[in-house]
């Protein structure tokens, strides 16, 4: 009788050793500096071209198919394959971005233009993002995931250091037209990188259960997979409710605190610097670790404890103090984030992963964001400090919901 090795059979190799991994890291970095040269290029072409309100259009304007769509996008991902989604989704932004910066060598942008281009990038973010999270049970073994989620937190804050940079010299040197090309060539080289990444097959008792019907029942089927879980639905819980109370503070709020205490931008980026080495410390120690005991408990304290430090951070008199609180905010809402994602994973019925991916994603990068204009609202009536107090709380219910759930309180990682 011949049997089929899965991952799961086959000896595990680290992740930071295996091969495969790296190729999918490298392809998923180079795309992940892609997408920040590109929103540099867009804002400062954007800037450029119209009055304030337009550039705010044009930067939002990615954000309405990105919503719309990630859904559906999980619902691909599960029906066609992860690795081919991703594929098909970097393809079309890079020939996007380079038809763009084709377009710029003889013509002016214009903001229909770059409206039109924002939408389309949206729609295939929207394909992209639920597929490239359901790729790493695919490419190695059940307990490597807590280090691959460690790895691709590197990865993250690789390009958050290195993209912006690198957009800025492009547009200083060739202005949008070079800083766009840069983008579609990084998007270009992700290609041959994400080709050359084997995928395990699926475990047979899920092939037989793969997708049926139209997309609308696959999305039904999805959704229920996840409230019937005893594990992922209280994970999208906390997922949801720490997102909200997370995003606000640390993106518009933070702004709102360091003009309102003097602190300037320098003083901003300081902050904003301590909370990604924070951020990135928690990614490499999962990376190094490769597990934590009692994921779960781990998962709802750290939250917990990122919350407080954001309450905290509302009344911090001077930078250095700032930047200490906001390290602390990237180590535990870091961890916390990346040990959800690697329960996510491990618990998903392979054959419903980009699905719950989708879901996830869906409130991390499109729902949450809405909570933008409630912030700067709340700031102007009642000030920084019960406003960041308020977010705190909001982030501190998800933890404690979660810790109040036996199955999650509980939760391990594969060995």
């Amino acid at each position: 009788m011949t049997v089929t090795l899965t991952t799961e059979q086959a000896p595990e190799r680290p992740a930071h050793r295996d091969g495969n991994v790296l190729r999918w890291l490298s392809a998923y970095t180079a795309s992940t500096i892609g997408d920040s040269v590109y929103y540099m290029a867009l804002a400062w072409a954007a800037a450029r071209t119209g009055s304030a309100s337009q550039t705010g259009l044009v930067l939002a304007a990615g954000s309405i198919p990105r919503a719309l769509l990630l859904l559906g996008g999980g619902v691909l991902a599960d029906r066609f394959g992860p690795r081919r989604v991703v594929v098909v989704s970097d393809t079309v932004r890079c020939l996007v971005i380079l038809g763009l910066a084709g377009a710029l060598l003889i013509t002016s942008p214009t903001v229909w233009m770059l409206i039109a281009v924002a939408l389309v990038f949206g729609a295939a973010d929207a394909l992209f993002l639920p597929a490239v999270g359901a790729l790493p049970p695919r490419i190695t073994a059940a307990g490597q995931l807590a280090r691959v989620q460690g790895l691709r937190g590197l990865a993250t804050r690789t390009a958050n250091v290195v993209g912006a940079p690198l957009g800025g010299v492009a547009v200083a040197l060739g202005g949008p037209v070079l800083a766009f090309a840069a983008a579609g060539v990084l998007f270009a080289v992700s290609l041959p990188l994400l080709l050359a990444v084997r995928m395990s097959p699926l475990p047979a008792p899920e092939q037989s259960a793969g997708p049926t019907g139209t997309a609308w029942r696959e999305l039904v089927d999805g959704l229920r997979h996840i409230r019937r879980h005893p594990l992922l639905g209280p994970l999208m819980l906390v997922v949801a409710v720490s997102e909200l109370g997370f995003v606000g503070p640390l993106n518009l709020g933070l702004i709102l605190l360091s003009g309102e205490r003097g602190w300037g931008a320098s003083g901003m980026g300081w902050i904003i610097a301590a909370f990604g080495t924070g951020a990135g410390g928690s990614a490499l120690l999962l990376a190094v670790r490769g597990r934590l005991p009692r994921a779960g408990l781990v998962m709802c304290v750290t939250v917990l404890t990122g919350a407080f430090a954001v309450a905290a951070l509302a009344y911090t008199p001077s930078v250095p103090l700032a930047a200490g609180v906001a390290a602390l905010i990237g180590l535990f809402a870091g961890l916390g984030g990346a040990l959800c994602g690697a329960l996510v994973q491990t618990a998903a019925d392979p054959v419903y992963l980009g699905r719950v991916t989708s879901v996830s994603t869906l409130f991390t990068h499109a729902l949450a964001p809405l909570s933008y204009p409630v912030t700067g609202a709340a700031v102007a009536l009642w000030g920084t400090g019960p406003v960041f107090v308020a977010s705190a709380s909001l982030c501190a219910s998800g933890a404690v919901a979660g810790l109040l759930v036996s199955p999650l309180r509980r939760a391990e990682l594969p060995r």
